[in-house]
């Protein structure tokens, strides 16, 4: 009969163009208008990325170096709403990573989970569905059942995988975070701040899988007749994006994780507090056009001059050659890319022995004097230490060589 409703109120809801999430989060819009996104474009270009911002808290953050483009009350702990089901999906995709669970692995609904409110798709107690199932109803529609069924097949009940969250968020630096639940239900001291969400989302994106699910618009499940609609509408409407994830409850407002990629640059927009979902997704957006408009991932090419090899003392070789690597490259703002520097310092001299790898000084990258980064300079080979016996064995080759 649950099933019945659901299908009978996602039917009716897509018939008015509005999410068919069964109990959405909160209202989505299933078919983007024109005059919407105009709308929501104007919006995020009227908008100053500031102090201003009509949001309690905002950050922004290039996703693989970590670094912080823009940050606006960015340690204030404050409730995340469903953007909790960002660390509930990290530690799934780490569970289907070690292999403890899979795509096609089973889980039965507990009574628990079936008993969860908010956005749900109205799992029965006993009802079967399969990881990648539930991984769409969480990742797509925020379903708070298929969240806790999930987190139960990876540590056995809710209370347990909580204490994983919290570790893990430990883990990550994430030092204003507290988890008291694993779907964002406002709790007493369930609270994260925009910085540690920014974080773990990025932790997240290191799955590709996830984006299987993120930047999915509509699905279904159960052969169609649980429709699912995405509460994340910039998937639909930016160019580049690649999830994450909404969050709405009355303690949090109306909030937002927003990631996408463009020519090589990952970024992360995190959005806490705002008053109206039209807010969200306009600041979402003018935070993400800042960093596009304004930085690039620049990977330097090896110096030309200063990697010459270093003198080892005490070794079966005189001296060792340098290797680096610039790695995949420090984000800058776009009007210092043509003044950018490199700097090589190396040690003048080792002692040996010498591994392969060891590291023997860095490349400093610069920008009108200020320093972007550096990367390492390692040992190309290893340098075996000079012994009594080694000598002799290399007098005693010189001298056969000879005759």
């Amino acid at each position: 009969m649950k099933r019945l409703t659901a299908f009978l109120i996602a039917a009716a809801v897509l018939t008015c163009s509005v999410s068919a999430s069964a109990v959405p989060e909160e209202p989505s819009v299933a078919v983007i208008s024109e005059s919407l996104l105009s709308a929501e474009v104007a919006s995020a270009a009227a908008l100053q990325v500031g102090p201003e911002l009509p949001a309690r808290s905002a950050v922004l953050m290039e996703q693989t170096t970590g670094k912080l483009l823009f940050a606006k009350n960015e340690r204030e702990p404050l409730p995340p709403a469903s953007i909790t089901k960002v660390m509930s999906l990290l530690l799934v995709m780490e569970a289907i990573d070690r292999g403890s669970l899979t795509l096609q692995s089973e889980v039965c609904c507990s009574d628990h989970a079936a008993s969860m409110g908010g956005s749900q798709i109205w799992l029965e107690p006993g009802e079967i569905m399969t990881v990648d199932e539930l991984l769409k109803a969480a990742a797509i529609a925020s379903a708070n059942d298929a969240t806790v069924a999930l987190a139960e097949a990876v540590a056995g009940s809710e209370t347990a995988f909580v204490e994983l969250m919290n570790q893990r968020a430990a883990q990550l630096g994430m030092e204003d975070t507290t988890f008291k639940n694993a779907v964002g239900l406002d709790e007493e001291g369930h609270l994260t701040s925009a910085r540690d969400i920014a974080i773990m989302s990025a932790e997240l994106l290191k799955y590709p899988l996830i984006t299987q699910y993120s930047t999915v618009w509509m699905s279904d499940l159960r052969g169609g007749e649980t429709q699912l609609v995405n509460t994340n509408r910039l998937i639909r409407t930016y160019e580049g994006a690649t999830g994450l994830k909404t969050g709405t409850t009355s303690g949090a407002g109306k909030c937002l994780t927003a990631t996408a990629t463009r020519q090589g640059l990952s970024l992360v927009a995190v959005v806490l507090g705002c008053e109206s979902s039209d807010d969200r997704f306009a600041v979402g957006r003018a935070l993400l056009d800042h960093g596009f408009a304004n930085y690039t991932c620049f990977v330097p090419q090896l110096p030309e001059e200063g990697l010459t090899s270093v003198e080892v003392k005490r070794g079966v070789e005189r001296r060792v050659q340098p290797a680096c690597t610039p790695g995949s490259g420090f984000v800058v703002e776009k009007n210092l890319v043509d003044a950018i520097t490199q700097r090589v310092e190396l040690q003048q001299e080792l002692e040996a022995p010498v591994e392969q790898g060891q590291i023997i000084g860095r490349v400093v990258v610069e920008a009108n004097g200020t320093q972007l980064g550096e990367y390492p300079v390692t040992a190309a080979t290893a340098v075996e230490r000079m012994t009594w016996s080694r000598a002799l064995g290399l007098l005693w080759r010189q001298l056969c060589s000879m005759n």
